[in-house]
């Protein structure tokens, strides 16, 4: 009995090292500085007279919001510098004019005291215009300074109220500054017009939409885009898949950018030498309406169209990103001076339109592809992921199962001299 205890002690503690180096693999540090400046993220609230209306689960449109913004408040990572602009929370009057002028810093960007910030978003009522243009130009400025990522998320219930001032043609001109600015946007009701125009927003900074009709999706899509500001600048580099591998472009280590039609596949192919391990994940993002229920699958295939490995993912329309990855070692067993293997990365994605929405330009899709030295032995890894610990795992069932038939032949020698005697 001890030694089955024993046994088993010692199997879940090599278990439990092994998920711990699955976990933390080598090299990889938590809280490892970037380099970066601190990401900055701007909420951009609409607080017009239309958000008095109660059609958010029961609640005002406006509550629902303050109920989200408490909920993202709390759940800001601390190393994001946060701040929150309104728009139509002033003047209740008809001077368009000053209506249009009506956009104010609540909160400046900066470190986060979330005491304050919550009162500040207490004190909003739903009261004057729609001034979207406006209140982007302002937002910028708020973000200005710092070579972290930067982001505008805007939540609206209506379309701009202050044409010819085109909200469209002020993201195009944040665009234009190359100053890494990205505008996400939020409708909180299904409407056609409003969807085109805050999609128009988006696409010009290569951000995303979404249309979110309870509060609970209004919440989880402003913490993604919150906790998104907060992930490593990298400067992607544009490329353009092809309709077949033959005629792809390679890629090498670093992240890419595409635009994939709805339904399509593109390749990618990006060369794997002996000893060295490809690992490559792909995102792509809904930035206009599409049908629930999509997908995306990323596959590595030969240049004989054979299928090394895949990974892929489903989504029910409660992210706009949905992401996948593969990991593919290639075995060091042949000579180290042999020609590099060159591996076709296929992406697929099955999102459909809703009726209506574009499908041009295609959906926004990120390519992160690593080349890496493997270990020395490709079985290591291909063994269920424990690298070398497969050996030790080995040894140790190995060992177990030789105790185990020793402790049945003494056990039957026993029974057989009881017997005789």
């Amino acid at each position: 009995m001890i030694t089955r205890t024993r046994l088993a002690a010692g199997a879940g503690a090599l278990l439990a090292a092994l998920a711990a180096g699955l976990a933390f693999p080598a090299g990889a540090s938590a809280g490892e500085p970037t380099g970066q400046d601190a990401p900055k993220v701007d909420l951009v609230l609409d607080v017009s007279g239309s958000m008095r209306a109660r059609d958010i689960d029961g609640r005002s449109r406006m509550a629902a919001a303050k109920q989200a913004f408490n909920e993202v408040l709390d759940a800001t990572p601390e190393e994001v510098r946060l701040g929150i602009r309104t728009l139509g929370a002033n003047y209740p009057g008809d001077d368009r004019e000053e209506g249009c002028r009506d956009t104010a810093q609540l909160y400046p960007v900066g470190p986060l005291d979330r005491t304050e910030a919550k009162t500040a978003v207490a004190t909003l009522t739903p009261t004057g215009w729609t001034p979207i243009g406006p209140a982007l130009l302002k937002a910028a400025d708020d973000l200005d300074g710092g070579n972290g990522s930067k982001r505008i998320v805007l939540i609206s219930d209506g379309e701009d109220t202050c044409a010819p001032l085109d909200p469209c043609e002020v993201a195009r001109e944040i665009a234009a500054k190359g100053i890494g600015l990205t505008i996400d946007t939020l409708g909180l009701v299904p409407d056609a017009k409003l969807s085109r125009q805050l999609s128009c927003i988006a696409e010009a900074t290569g951000g995303t939409y979404a249309s979110v009709e309870h509060q609970d999706e209004l919440t989880d899509r402003v913490n993604e885009l919150v906790d998104r500001a907060a992930e490593p600048v990298v400067t992607p580099v544009a490329v353009q898949g092809a309709a077949e591998c033959a005629r792809a472009p390679e890629v090498k280590s670093g992240l890419y950018t595409d635009r994939e039609e709805f339904g399509q596949q593109r390749w990618y192919r990006v060369d794997v030498r002996p000893g060295q391990e490809l690992r490559a994940s792909v995102s792509v993002a809904a930035d206009r309406a599409v049908h629930p229920d999509y997908g995306v699958l990323l596959r590595a295939v030969t240049v004989h169209g054979r299928e090394i490995v895949r990974g892929e993912a489903a989504g029910n329309g409660r992210t706009d990103v949905i992401s996948t990855g593969l990991r593919y070692p290639k075995p060091d067993r042949d000579a180290q001076d042999a020609p590099a293997e060159t591996v076709c990365l296929a992406v697929t994605n099955s999102f459909s339109a809703a009726s209506g929405v574009k499908t041009t330009p295609g959906l926004p899709l990120e390519l992160t592809v690593d080349v890496v030295d493997g270990p020395s032995q490709a079985s290591d890894v291909a063994a269920f992921g424990l690298g070398r610990g497969w050996w030790l795992l080995g040894a140790l069932i190995l060992t177990g199962f030789l105790a185990g038939l020793v402790r049945g032949w003494l056990s039957r020698w026993r029974v057989a001299v009881w017997r005789t005697n």
